[in-house]
């Protein structure tokens, strides 16, 4: 029988890692191997807080250098302002390259068509993206996603192989056995990457608590008008008007999520503090998505059909 090893005397034990610590060295590796392994990846940011968390993962794995990749948004023009504000200074402090690519520059070339101006363009962001890794010619493109948002991004790989069409095809995708990762592709294809996929809601803010993350102020509790509409808080806006019948409450509420205007809905909170965010996160059956978009309510507009045309 071998002998059981012991420290020796004096020596110092190390302190246990918490599991934010494991999830933050598994990302920093994710990114470490896009930096290795890919010729031309870009890293999107939109000012929210998942790509916030993936800012910082990429601040402890590159600095003091700086990124190995620039930072992309796809501007669908319906965004909230505070969080367009945040994008750009926080661009800004990082000292790092910003590329916005609009939905709107899609729209006047033609290649993006919607019925009206207050239609959702939160599923023309994928044309938008597909133009902006065409025209870059961008292998990897890192993102926020996590497995826990939506069931069409719990089969996803954290290396996401994309076809010459940008398509997401979840039957063919590549095993990652024992954390290894296959980033080959051809001309014209690319890889989406997830440092942050086996990362939950809890976990995001967590970390945005230990680390002292500034995120934009509408993910905190703050009074603004709504309606109530198919089970969803939709706050009022000129391209959410109130319908008629419905009756407009001033309420305090916050983000659980950012996007398009016109399709993402607070939910009504008083938690003005990650603390209190966190408390509330951890009680909370419905996920971010269910509870707060519009275009995730119906089969039509399923995440799954999104994504295989492209989406994020």
């Amino acid at each position: 029988m071998s002998a059981v090893l012991q420290p020796e005397a004096g020596a110092r034990e190390l302190p246990a890692r918490s599991h934010l610590d494991w999830l933050e060295s598994e990302a920093i590796h994710i990114l470490r191997e896009v930096a290795g392994e890919c010729a031309n990846p870009v890293v999107f940011f939109s000012g929210g807080k998942d790509s916030i968390v993936l800012l910082r993962l990429a601040e402890k794995a590159f600095r003091p250098g700086r990124f190995p990749f620039p930072m992309l948004h796809i501007d669908t023009g319906h965004n909230y302002p505070e969080v367009i504000e945040f994008r750009d200074r926080r661009a800004r402090e990082l000292g790092e390259r910003l590329i916005v690519r609009s939905v709107e520059d899609s729209i006047r070339r033609g290649t993006v068509r919607l019925r009206s101006e207050t239609e959702s363009r939160n599923a023309a962001q994928a044309v938008t993206l597909l133009e902006a890794i065409e025209e870059f010619g961008f292998d990897a493109c890192i993102g926020g996603a996590r497995r826990d948002e939506e069931k069409a991004r719990a089969k996803e790989r954290i290396f996401s192989f994309r076809d010459e069409f940008g398509q997401w095809d979840p039957k063919n995708q590549r095993p990652e056995l024992w954390s290894l990762y296959n980033t080959r592709v051809h001309k014209g294809e690319h890889m989406r990457v997830f440092p942050i996929s086996n990362w939950t809601e809890l976990d995001v803010w967590q970390y945005i608590a230990r680390e002292g993350l500034e995120v934009p102020s509408i993910y905190y509790a703050h009074k603004r008008k709504v309606v109530r509409r198919n089970g969803l808080l939709v706050p009022v806006t000129h391209l959410t008007p109130a319908r008629e019948g419905e009756v407009v409450e001033e309420l305090s509420v916050r983000f659980r999520t950012v996007g398009d205007t016109s399709c993402t809905c607070p939910v009504e909170s008083t938690a003005r503090t990650p603390a209190e965010i966190i408390a509330e996160t951890a009680t909370t059956t419905i996920t971010e998505r269910g509870a707060t978009r519009m275009d995730d309510q119906t089969s039509e507009a399923s995440m799954e059909r999104r994504k295989k045309e492209g989406y994020f």
